[in-house]
């Protein structure tokens, strides 16, 4: 780690669970933030200036001044711009050293398989159950851990789903995809502005924990939060032994 690198990060190296040895596992770490919008702005913008090595930020939309609302990695000279390259720019305006990877292609399958293989940790920062899915399948395919945040409205929930442990469930496990609801989206219920920022605040705190091995993580766990009364709710999880995705793991 080099003087400037000691300086920057110094507040995380005075922390007794972080320190020197789980910095450096930061800045040699490749985190795969599927989504730019809402929740990956706060995502991205705290993972990268707690020094994450490398990002890859996949997004094929483009910035739209409705998401200025709420999506705070971009600024009214990204309109039109795509996403993934907006926030590798806000990135790199706070932490020029982290490498950031923008690929503005859809998160199909293909993508994600090839994309999810060489990461360490995978964080999704998506709005539609498909690509959740597609994101989970792959992350239970190379067992790389999931980071799942959701928002609509005043509601959002955050949980960590780990195939490397034999009890985690998988994301298909607890919303499998036969039950599949009708999609409520943000540009037709609305969303509170503040909500992404406290949803994505926690999905960015679960990774740097579990790259660090830091404290307890959501696995297991449903983290949901009212935004209106502001309280916070928890429900445990099981995995599902006859689930189509990780049951035969």
């Amino acid at each position: 780690m080099t003087d400037d690198q000691l300086l920057r990060y110094s507040r995380h190296i005075l922390l007794d669970e972080i320190g020197i040895e789980g910095q450096e596992r930061l800045l040699s770490s490749k985190v795969l933030m599927i989504g730019a919008g809402g929740l990956g702005s706060p995502v991205a913008l705290y993972i990268g200036s707690a020094g994450i090595g490398h990002i890859t930020v996949v997004d094929h939309d483009r910035v739209d001044a409705t998401n200025l609302q709420r999506q705070i990695a971009h600024n009214l000279a990204s309109i039109g711009e795509f996403k993934a390259a907006s926030v590798a720019r806000a990135i790199a305006a706070i932490n020029p050293d982290v490498k950031v990877v923008p690929v503005t292609e859809r998160a199909d399958d293909k993508l994600l398989d090839e994309l999810a293989r060489n990461a360490d940790l995978v964080i999704d920062c998506t709005d539609n159950f498909a690509t959740r899915h597609a994101i989970n399948r792959a992350c239970v395919r190379h067992r790389k851990p999931l980071v799942s945040g959701a928002v609509i409205r005043f509601d959002g929930q955050v949980s960590v789903f780990d195939p490397r442990g034999g009890r985690s469930p998988c994301y298909a496990c607890v919303f499998p995809e036969s039950d599949l609801l009708e999609e409520a989206r943000c540009a037709t219920m609305g969303v509170f502005a503040p909500l992404v920022g406290i949803i994505g605040t926690v999905q960015a705190a679960e990774a740097l924990k579990l790259l660090c091995s830091v404290g307890q993580p959501l696995t297991g766990r449903l983290l949901m939060l009212d935004g209106q009364s502001m309280a916070w709710n928890e429900m445990k999880l099981a995995r599902n032994p006859a689930c189509a995705v990780c049951g035969s793991r």
